[in-house]
């Protein structure tokens, strides 16, 4: 098949580059030129294990290309994957502004049959949108084309999205046609060999399915995140409740574990488009209003934890923070915790010394020169004469670390861990001061 797949960022990138992986010719469109050129020479504009050789291999094969030409696109593919940013706008819906936009121009150069797919993570009704955008530009060329519009939402975990791809767990299709149900089954024919994985529904279901699955699993975050802080008061211990809760298949291990709350680019954009949701049909989520509510307040629980031990009064203060992306095998700083405590800290005075594995460029493409913030290139490093250690990012580089070089090079013996990676007894056992979340 020819595909066209419009947006580069990390759903269209992994999407195209894993659709040309298993033979079909795909062309990625995105107009930002830096982008295609960093593409074109073989980089990669995203962090995401495995990709970049993916994209390499395909690209010298002859059947993934990248272009700037919308025109170009337009014709390359009989199917049109729309797979731009949908940000949050003031209010917290999800802008649609792109995904409108991507469908006008599709509209104003197509010249046959498409299907066009909704691949964005996109609020229920989008894709009367978009089939009201394509309408209304062949109407302005005076042209009756075919189309169909289908969503077919993506489920990519950051850090693993080339996996999750090529071995998904399901596929969701959301279409009223036959022939584009049809042509979708052939081109996921080759990710689904072992048994069918393609689930088929109604458009609206499918767009809701999407915004569902994430602000469950958000929900269970923040559930676990509360009950960790109600643990540690009552002197029990979130990761034994972990044990004993997920034991149950009914509940099952996934995303319970506690920490320091979540972030990136897509459980906060997506809890917060789905309460807006609710609330333009006269529905208020209250679940989700709390899931929110707790998450904001977690990503502060180190800093009230390091406050109620060395005071709000920071000035002279050197801390070392190991990880800044939201979440481990990426450098995506979106909605990150580390950000809301790096400013919580230097509003308090305090510097601070940072490394993660993956994240460095993009935090200084975030927050620029600052004295108040070093960027080092070793965890080790980060430690020298700090005041205390931050762990906020579960990178397996910081799981097993020498433990005696740490507390040689902190000031303190003294670790904040939002990520529970040590047992607390042992901690308590090499000389440290060990806060981890709802542990004793």
């Amino acid at each position: 098949m020819k595909i066209t797949v419009i947006g580069t960022g990390y759903v269209g990138l992994v999407t195209g580059t894993c659709l040309a992986e298993v033979g079909n010719e795909v062309l990625c469109l995105d107009l930002d030129p830096k982008k295609i050129a960093t593409l074109k020479s073989g980089g990669i504009p995203i962090y995401e294990p495995g990709l970049q050789d993916m994209v390499k291999r395909n690209v010298e094969a002859g059947r993934l290309f990248f272009t700037t030409d919308i025109e170009e696109s337009v014709a390359f593919g009989q199917i049109q994957f729309i797979a731009v940013g949908t940000p949050p706008d003031e209010d917290g819906s999800a802008d649609l502004q792109y995904v409108v936009a991507a469908a006008r121009n599709i509209g104003r150069h197509m010249t046959d049959t498409k299907l066009v797919v909704d691949k964005s993570t996109v609020p229920v009704g989008t894709a009367d949108k978009v089939k009201a955008a394509l309408q209304e530009e062949l109407a302005k060329r005076g042209v009756a084309i075919e189309f169909s519009v289908a969503s077919n939402p993506e489920f990519l975990k950051e850090g693993a999205a080339v996996d999750d791809f090529m071995k998904p767990d399901r596929i969701v299709i959301g279409t009223d046609s036959e022939q584009a149900t049809a042509l979708l089954r052939q081109l996921y024919a080759p990710f689904q060999r072992n048994h069918d994985r393609l689930t088929v529904m109604d458009v609206k279901s499918a767009e809701l399915t999407k915004y569902a699955a994430n602000a469950m699993l958000a929900t269970r975050i923040s559930f676990m995140n509360e009950l960790a802080v109600l643990a540690e008061k009552l002197g029990a211990d979130i990761e034994q409740v972990r044990h004993g809760i997920g034991s149950d298949p009914r509940i099952g291990y996934h995303f319970l574990y506690a920490g320091c709350g979540y972030g990136g680019s897509c459980f906060p954009k997506d809890v917060q488009a789905l309460r807006r949701t609710g609330q333009e049909n006269g529905i208020t989520l209250r679940v989700l209003d709390a899931v929110e509510e707790a998450n904001d307040v977690q990503k502060q629980i180190l800093v009230n934890k390091l406050t109620a031990k060395l005071g709000t009064n920071l000035k002279g203060k050197r801390f070392a923070m190991w990880g800044l992306a939201f979440k481990p095998n990426t450098d995506d700083m979106r909605e990150a915790p580390s950000r809301a405590m790096l400013e919580a800290l230097w509003g308090m005075g305090a510097t601070v010394a940072a490394y993660d594995p993956a994240a460095m460029e993009e935090t200084h493409r975030v927050y620029g020169d600052r004295a108040d913030l070093t960027l080092v290139d070793s965890p080790m490093a980060a430690l020298e004469g700090a005041d205390a250690l931050l762990i906020v990012t579960e990178w397996k580089v910081f799981r097993s670390p020498n433990f005696d070089a740490m507390k040689s090079l902190l000031k303190s013996p003294l670790v904040f861990d939002g990520r529970n990676l040590y047992e607390p007894q042992a901690m308590r056992d090499l000389g440290f001061e060990y806060f981890p979340i709802g542990r004793q």
